[in-house]
């Protein structure tokens, strides 16, 4: 992980983000402590998931989850 001051950080926030985004957390430190810590956005997001952070869907936004129709199933035959 590499770690950056605050300073570098501000100046080549680029770089930070995009190492990040690569998958590579990136730690800013302030005041020679370690303040943060950057990471993908899906990395944080299945983060919250683990720790049972995550947002909860409404109902509308389950339905609207499910895997959609293809059109592509055999009829049943009626008996």
């Amino acid at each position: 992980m590499t770690e950056w001051t605050l300073r570098q950080a501000r100046s080549r926030l680029g770089a930070v983000a995009d190492a990040a985004a690569a998958g590579n957390p990136q730690r800013i430190t302030r005041r020679d402590k370690s303040a943060v810590v950057v990471v993908d956005a899906r990395e944080y997001d299945l983060l919250q998931k683990l720790t049972g952070k995550a947002p909860v869907l409404t109902f509308k936004e389950m339905l609207l989850a499910m895997p959609q129709d293809d059109g592509e199933f055999e009829p049943r035959s009626h008996r």
